[in-house]
């Protein structure tokens, strides 16, 4: 099992809209996949997380703001990002989990200012 790879992060002002995206390196079909993000001096926190059914999972600090999908076709994962604040900033990563297992990607960094 290779790690996601993640990607479009960036420097954003607050208010900006981003999307990130994920890519495993197979099938996702029965994965629950997920993004985390780690601010700074913060612990790492759920984010986001879509399961293998489509159901969706939100931190209340983002909720009405960031859309989480999945294209199994393309074994990729979204986060839709909007209305974007300065807490938001840190490494976003995306978690693939298979059978117990979790599959961390390396992160891309978010930063959003002010």
């Amino acid at each position: 099992q290779v790690q996601p790879v993640e990607s479009g992060g960036g420097l954003v002002q607050a208010g900006d809209s981003l999307r990130l995206s994920c890519v495993a390196s197979g099938s996702i079909s029965i994965s629950d996949m997920g993004w985390y993000r780690q601010g700074p001096g913060n612990q790492r926190e759920l984010v986001a997380r879509i399961n293998w059914r489509d159901t969706t999972t939100y931190a209340d600090s983002v909720k009405g703001r960031f859309t989480i999908s999945r294209d199994n076709a393309k074994n990729m994962v979204y986060l839709q990002m909007n209305s974007l604040k300065s807490e938001d900033t840190g490494v976003y990563y995306c978690v693939e989990s298979r059978y117990g297992v979790d599959y961390w990607g390396k992160g891309t960094l978010v930063t959003v200012s002010s």
